[in-house]
């Protein structure tokens, strides 16, 4: 009976190493947990660039039987009023907006204010075709002093922590124009003004890479079109006399490419946890 029980011992206690030691040969070790950006969530930024822009004032009359002006004097006031300016200057300001990360894509809403500094002038004369020597000279200036942009971003990861994407919508500035004809005829003058608060577009594309703790780098292209504003005037005067019905129109846009680069920061989540 003895031999009986040590021989039913021995073949349950080797059974059992066996078992344990075809476990142990099974056993693998869970993958390690990496640290992935979550682009999810609120951040706040700055940013500083450069603009490159152009604008186009015009000025232009019509002639009137009881005007000022002979017949071949209007076109050649429009051909010169049609003129050109140009502007460069350093811009720069402060940036908001929340993205959505889905898997690889990133939606996002984004809002800034920037110092513009667009400036820009032009001046052109010449001769009446009637009444040479005498002759004209029309002036104008363009200027925007601040920008306001709200965008949507659209991109994707090319990797967990490098986003490249599009931007697109809506560009806000306050458009001056200022607009002068003087004559060597009478002498004539006239004069205009144009102030207005513009809703134009923008579109660009950019890359932001984050770096750890919520903090980001981003460069970015934006394309800005302000639209056109338009004014007339009838204050010519000359001979010590109005002639109201010289109407004049003046008109101005501007249009501007801006490169700038970033920091931006996130609130909150900067990685969660993947394995």
């Amino acid at each position: 009976m003895k031999k009986f029980l040590l021989a039913v011992a021995s073949l349950v206690l080797g059974t059992a190493s066996v078992q344990a030691a075809d476990l142990a040969a099974r056993y693998t070790k869970a993958p390690a947990m990496s640290a992935a950006y979550d682009w999810t969530g609120f951040y706040v930024g700055a940013n500083v660039g450069g603009q490159w822009g152009s604008a186009d004032p015009t000025t232009s009359t019509v002639f009137s039987p009881t005007g000022y002006f002979a017949t071949s004097s209007v076109p050649a006031i429009n051909t010169v009023g049609a003129q050109s300016a140009n502007s460069s200057s350093v811009t720069g300001g402060f940036t908001a907006g929340y993205n959505w990360q889905l898997n690889r894509a990133v939606l996002g809403l984004e809002g800034d204010i920037n110092y513009f500094g667009f400036k820009g002038s032009a001046t052109g004369s010449a001769l009446y075709p009637c009444c040479a020597p005498t002759g004209f000279t029309v002036s104008s200036s363009v200027s925007a002093d601040w920008l306001a942009t709200i965008r949507g971003r659209i991109g994707f990861l090319a990797a967990p922590a490098w986003l490249l994407y599009a931007t697109g919508g809506a560009a806000i500035a306050e458009v001056k124009g200022n607009f002068n004809f003087t004559d060597t005829f009478a002498p004539a003058t006239e004069s205009a003004a144009i102030r207005d608060t513009r809703v134009g577009w923008t579109a660009g594309v950019g890359t932001e890479y984050a770096f750890g703790g919520g903090w980001s780098l981003k460069a970015e292209y934006l394309h800005v079109d302000l639209g056109r504003a338009s004014t007339t005037s009838t204050n010519l005067a000359a001979f010590g006399a109005a002639f109201p019905s010289n109407v004049y129109t003046h008109s101005v846009d501007i249009k501007s490419d801006i490169v700038r680069v970033g920091v931006n920061y996130k609130f909150g989540g900067a990685v969660v946890a993947r394995y």
